[in-house]
């Protein structure tokens, strides 16, 4: 089974998949400012609702960006904590097709061992919360 996340924007999105076609996304939530505390909650829930644990996943995809530097490093941080603690593979992808892409990567053998974020820009962490 394989986890797919998608934590690029306020929205974040994940994905349970057995199917290596398949596109549609299992959890879709408004993280908004709360992605870093409720990630691992949401992954959690995720596997109880398909009566799975931890230990079934053999892979993680992760979009690589680009978008919001904090939901990009949140996302990138739990992909990389969970296939490094499970001892599974991780792959990031990037562009419109980043689910197909990654979910035949990790079918071909794959693995990026650490995956790191794209921003598409030059992070901006100093600008004061509106």
């Amino acid at each position: 089974m394989i986890l797919a996340i998608e934590a690029a924007s306020p929205t974040t999105k994940l994905w349970l998949e057995k199917d290596p076609k398949a596109t549609h996304p299992t959890v879709v939530w408004d993280s908004g400012r709360t992605l870093a505390d409720g990630l691992l909650g949401q992954i959690d829930n995720l596997l109880k609702q398909s009566q799975m644990q931890l230990s079934d996943l053999t892979g993680i995809v992760v979009f690589s960006g680009p978008g919001s530097f904090t939901s990009l490093r949140v996302g990138h941080s739990v992909a990389n904590a969970l296939a490094d603690s499970l001892k599974i593979p991780v792959v990031g992808q990037q562009g419109d097709g980043w689910l197909a892409d990654g979910l035949a990567r990790l079918a071909g053998g794959s693995n990026d061992q650490i995956v790191l974020p794209f921003y598409g820009a030059e992070a901006n962490i100093s600008k004061p919360k509106a």
